[in-house]
């Protein structure tokens, strides 16, 4: 039976993850109705490559929405009452297929490691200069672009299609776009388009010159569009009994940034998993980094175009699990806060998390993890709050170099992620930056992201400010701690030695 079947207007997101897709149902006061999870598997091949199966991923898209609906309407609401969708989607992800919609290769995966001598290839060839300068982004295996030239060199079936000009190229919200409107809708949005390698930031475009230098030539390319934007409808092969407007597509960082409510220049969101995404707003235009940030779209309405700086850093949540799994440490995560807590200080212990090297704004991928300060009458706590502590240093050095690029100052740092219920890290890290760390009640913040701009676009939701007053916030404020600046000198100190010793 439908409740107030006057007044509901409820928004589908879908959140296609790179370990599985979340849905979730919202309504128009932005809070969250019914939710569902389905997992995906990947493909762990020989020399680091990673891929997952194109028909996966759409079944795991339709099994996760499906169970979300039965829930829906188990609590007593109707799927008619649905007005639209929106889909942020794991980024640099993609797939290649023909005009038929029948996929070429298995999806290449951001994980996947392949193209690394294609990499060294095109900086010996000087492209690096030209390819920071026009999309913002480094020459590395993590984007699109370099896998999508080794297909084109290594798989006959691609390099056939390119040459025929049959070869469809999209990320996963294009794949899914495409099969679920049965290729009527080919588009991606701005944030997506940014990663690929090939994506002219000043112009919001295909870098067509680029595309041909990187050996590209004849590769189809979606149309590309703000996120919040018209593309296209689908019934989700039959789950409705009508076409339901897609208004927002856009990839689930920029999405988690957009859900944090980072919609003015200085706010920023860091996301607290295995490693962690700090992405913060920049303004109307794009700002080239001179200290180790990515440039990119942070999210775009037909209206504004917000710009973002990215910092990625490599180890976060995963320095923990290095600690439970090989020093046995202690049992969960969630024991981690007592005992960095039951310390005075950290007695001149830190762990430099360099487990898969140092990501931004450092970029040293050949250092390695060091443990350093040990006494006698250290113990297990302190190897523990080294960790924990190097969580926010970590972030520090990331924020510190954004400001220094877009001459910005920090409003405050929005966290989510596993490691954001942490409360030394968050105390300690608003201590650290002596700014306002804010944490969302609801976790799912890249589905919130692209349920607001669905929204937005569909006139669900006004304007901006109304989406502000849905976030529900816990508000961590900075104390002046002497001891925490001291010891982020010391770590500055460590990261300067370039063994860590």
């Amino acid at each position: 039976m439908n409740k107030n079947p006057d007044k509901n207007h409820f928004i589908l997101s879908i959140d296609q993850g790179t370990s599985g897709t979340k849905v979730l149902i919202i309504d128009q006061k932005g809070q969250p109705i019914a939710k569902s999870t389905a997992p995906l598997s990947s493909l762990y091949l020989e020399g680091g490559w990673v891929e997952q199966v194109p028909g996966d991923l759409l079944a795991n898209v339709l099994h996760a929405l499906k169970t979300c609906l039965s829930d829906f309407e188990q609590a007593g609401y109707s799927r008619a009452d649905i007005r639209t969708c929106g889909i942020s989607n794991q980024r640099e992800t993609f797939l290649v297929w023909d005009r038929q919609g029948k996929p070429l290769c298995n999806a290449i995966v951001w994980q996947c490691k392949r193209s690394i001598p294609i990499c060294k290839r095109l900086k010996e060839q000087g492209l690096e200069g030209r390819i920071k300068e026009t999309t913002g982004l480094i020459i590395d295996p993590y984007f699109s672009g370099t896998k999508l030239i080794w297909l084109r060199e290594q798989d006959p079936t691609v390099r056939k299609a390119m040459q025929a000009g049959t070869a469809y190229f999209g990320t996963v919200d294009t794949w899914l776009l495409y099969a679920l409107t049965a290729g009527e809708a080919y588009l991606t949005d701005y944030t997506n388009a940014s990663r690929t390698l090939f994506f002219d930031l000043q112009r919001l475009d295909w870098d067509r010159d680029l595309v041909g230098q990187l050996g590209l030539t004849g590769i189809q390319l979606p149309e590309v569009r703000p996120s919040a934007a018209d593309f296209g409808q689908s019934d989700f092969n039959g789950l409705f009994d009508r076409p339901i407007p897609i208004s927002a597509m856009i990839g689930d960082s920029h999405a988690a940034a957009f859900g944090e409510g980072c919609f003015t220049p200085g706010t920023a969101k860091a996301t607290l998993g295995t490693g962690c995404s700090v992405l913060m707003h920049a303004g109307d235009r794009p700002i080239p980094s001179a200290h180790g940030m990515v440039t990119t779209i942070c999210w775009s309405t037909a209206e504004e175009v917000a710009y973002g700086l990215e910092g990625v850093i490599v180890s976060c949540g995963a320095s923990l699990e290095w600690l439970k799994q090989q020093l046995n440490l202690f049992s969960d995560s969630t024991e981690t806060e007592a005992m960095a807590s039951a310390l005075e200080s950290n007695q001149g212990v830190y762990l430099i998390p360099a487990f898969s090297g140092l990501g931004a704004p450092h970029w040293d991928m050949s250092r390695k993890a060091s443990l350093v300060g040990l006494t006698f009458d250290c113990h297990k706590g302190h190897v523990v709050r080294a960790a924990l502590e190097s969580i926010p240093y970590q972030i520090k050095d990331v924020i510190t170099a954004m400001e220094q690029d877009s001459g910005l100052d920090l409003e405050r740092l929005m966290v989510d992620g596993g490691i954001s219920n942490n409360a030394f890290v968050t105390q300690f890290l608003a201590d650290l930056l002596q700014k306002q760390v804010s944490r969302m009640a609801n976790a799912d913040v890249s589905a919130l992201g692209a349920a607001y701009l669905a929204g937005l676009q569909a006139g669900i939701f006004p304007n901006l400010e109304v989406l502000q007053g849905f976030q529900e916030r816990t508000n961590i404020l900075p104390v002046n701690n002497a001891a925490v600046a001291a010891s982020y000198r010391a770590w500055q100190e460590l990261i300067a030695q370039k063994h860590g010793v």
